[in-house]
């Protein structure tokens, strides 16, 4: 169905894809895995042809024995979203956010299938309950910053899946659910592509997922494609070196930092008391609240100097608008939030200030949290200036470097601009900017869900170096219990905005005590 011939994709000097080759048949998955710019994206934007204007490709690509490269925009046009359907790995900037999210849905189902608006709606509502969607008649309603990250990954799943495609391209579909809903989708996709006799093109830096998934692999390194063959081969005898560190990379289970006990209550840093956050979600013609919905619900927690404790749960749980309520990005109704004993509840002007500076947040999507017009370099140093870290801007260009490098990135990232880096190295320039003003606690929402493996790996190793010569606390929100158990002293598990379980890592996971923690822990292990 697929057939991809020397591919080479460049911008001016750079080259990014070089002399790739792969064939997908129907029916049939194949898993292309690799770090965060090692090319993946760009391969998947060039079958879809949508890469960026300054890019320059060679190559053959043939779907269905048709070169895709030597057709019209407008016959390409015809194609997307038909034909070939992507899933893209950050939904918020794909999707509109003037527009609701059904009827979003409900665009592609009337321009490629002609439905009308009644048969598109209600296609769109068996679409949304499909993919697990909470609530599908009033997520159908709701604009994209309503829903939570991983929703919004479902929208965009229900989307691709709308005009029932030959051909899926899934880039990252799964980064942003929690374990539960990813083992869901996952099958979900398996299921509808025997279905319908889809092909696939499966992108994921986890190569877990890709083995588990995938017939066929292809294992990408700095734009070249290193080795390629059956799943099984792959994971039983890897042959190229940057394989084998990969599949080393995922079963490595090493614990990254010593246990710290924390019970005196002289060490608590943040103290949470019976905090609840609830949003209207209707309204009458004046204002007047008709239909609430209440995120968190009377949770109550001690952070300790030191400590990280991990925050799970699945996807819209009240994780996020927890550590936004912290934030006082969000306004809680109820309850009172203390951080080194003093209460900091509707506090505003400069002592708001002080406090952000003390407690950073490294949020879900770092695409929307950056100013795209804004050089890389420039975004991490704007806060620097603002608190008066660095007394100049020498010092301070100086200091953003090597920050940069602490998150792995070479100090040539300094110039770039958001949309010029992947989606992992965007989030590693997001914790590089929270570093920049020397907090004492990181809320981490979902920090290291779009890097791979061995990235991963390196940015929580640099979380506990950090943690020991800083002194840092964390609160560490995640769908991946894996890496909350392997980073976290304690664990809390939420569930529909209301607190099921807190416990030291080991004794949660050995010795669950809720039924849904169980569930949870059964669907990650």
């Amino acid at each position: 169905m697929l057939s991809i011939s020397n591919l080479s994709v460049s911008f001016g000097i750079r080259s990014v894809v070089r002399n790739i080759s792969l064939n997908i048949e129907c029916g049939q998955t194949l898993g292309l895995v690799g770090e965060s710019g090692s090319g993946k994206s760009m391969t998947s934007l060039a079958v879809m042809g949508l890469l960026p204007q300054a890019a320059k490709e060679s190559g053959n690509i043939f779907f269905n024995g048709v070169d895709l490269l030597s057709l019209s925009e407008k016959e390409r046009c015809n194609l997307r979203g038909k034909d070939i359907s992507m899933i893209f790995q950050e939904p918020m900037t794909a999707l509109n956010p003037a527009l609701r999210c059904g009827k979003q849905v409900c665009e592609v189902l009337q321009l490629h299938k002609k439905m009308n608006k009644r048969q598109a709606k209600e296609k769109t509502l068996q679409l949304f309950s499909e993919v697990m969607i909470p609530r599908p008649e009033e997520s159908f309603r709701k604009y994209p910053h309503q829903l939570s990250g991983g929703q919004l990954q479902r929208v965009m799943i229900a989307m691709a899946i709308a005009c029932e495609p030959q051909l899926l391209i899934a880039d990252e579909p799964t980064t942003a659910l929690d374990v539960t809903v990813q083992r869901e989708v996952l099958q979900l996709l398996k299921k509808l592509q025997q279905q319908y006799g889809m092909a696939m093109l499966f992108v994921s830096h986890d190569l877990s997922i890709v083995l588990a998934i995938c017939e066929k692999v292809a294992v990408m390194q700095h734009g070249v494609i290193v080795e390629q063959g059956s799943a099984h081969d792959i994971m039983i005898n890897p042959q190229h070196s940057y394989t084998k560190q990969l599949i080393n990379a995922r079963r490595r289970k090493k614990k990254v930092e010593e246990h710290i006990s924390s019970s005196d209550e002289n060490n608590i840093l943040l103290s949470i008391k019976n905090l609840s956050t609830t949003f209207v979600t209707k309204s009458s013609l004046f204002g007047k609240p008709l239909h609430t919905f209440t995120a968190v619900n009377n949770i109550s927690l001690d952070l300790f100097k030191g400590e990280t404790l991990g925050l799970v749960g699945e996807s819209g749980c009240g994780k996020t608008t927890l550590g936004r309520s912290i934030m006082q990005l969000v306004t809680a109704q109820q309850g009172e939030i203390f951080f080194n004993g003093e209460q900091i509840n509707h506090i505003q002007g400069e002592p708001l200030k002080q406090f952000r500076r003390s407690v950073q947040l490294v949020f879900q999507d770092p695409y929307s949290s950056l100013n795209p017009r804004m050089r890389i370099g420039e975004a991490i140093m704007e806060s620097m200036l603002v608190h008066g870290i660095c007394s100049g801007k020498k010092e301070a260009v100086d200091e953003v470097c090597r920050l940069l490098q602490k998150v792995g990135l070479d100090e040539i990232y300094y110039t770039r601009f958001p949309h010029e880096l992947s989606g992992g190295q965007r989030q590693r320039i997001v914790i590089a900017r929270a570093l920049a003003v020397h907090p004492k606690i990181l809320i981490c929402d979902e920090s290291v869900s779009a890097l791979d493996v061995s990235i991963q790996a390196q940015v929580l190793q640099l979380l506990a170096d950090l943690k020991k010569e800083l002194g840092l606390s964390y609160i560490f929100i995640s769908h991946d219990l894996g890496v909350v158990r392997q980073i976290s002293d304690r664990v809390m598990v939420m569930q529909r905005g209301n607190l099921v379980e807190i416990n030291d890592t080991e004794a949660l996971f050995e010795h669950p005590q809720a039924e849904y923690t169980r569930r949870l822990i059964a669907a990650a292990y």
